[in-house]
């Protein structure tokens, strides 16, 4: 199991307002050692109390050759979570390993669907764990 973090290797990102997406700034993967088996990529939403009843917060990973023209990574499932009960989302977190298709450049773009609330004081974090 990965337990380790490195400062350099982690981009947090404020959530949108909802209606509107952000996304973290990209992580070079060619810093890390090359084969993709000595690393996860952990996806990290706080508790979400704000999240109103059946309104999703939703991550994706995406990857890039030259760090400015990004796509999903199509054998990743989205990362979302979704208001029930009056009481928002729990705090999720979920690990990730990347398919040896993935581009060096690496970013995760998180989404606020409409009417979800006001979520711009919670971070999105994205970090790779070794």
């Amino acid at each position: 199991m990965h337990l380790l973090k490195d400062a350099q290797l982690t981009q947090s990102v404020a959530l949108a307002a909802a209606g509107a997406a952000v996304a973290t700034a990209p992580l070079d993967l060619s810093q890390t050692p090359p084969n993709e088996h000595n690393f996860e990529v952990e996806l990290t939403l706080p508790k979400l109390a704000d999240l109103a009843d059946g309104k999703s917060v939703t991550a994706t990973l995406e990857d890039s050759e030259d760090g400015v023209s990004f796509a999903a990574i199509p054998e990743l499932a989205n990362f979302a979570v979704t208001g029930s009960g009056g009481n928002g989302s729990a705090a999720a977190t979920r690990r990730v390993r990347l398919p040896s298709s993935a581009r060096h450049q690496l970013r995760a773009t998180v989404a606020t669907e409409s009417a979800a609330g006001d979520l711009t004081a919670h971070k999105f974090t994205l970090a790779l764990v070794f």
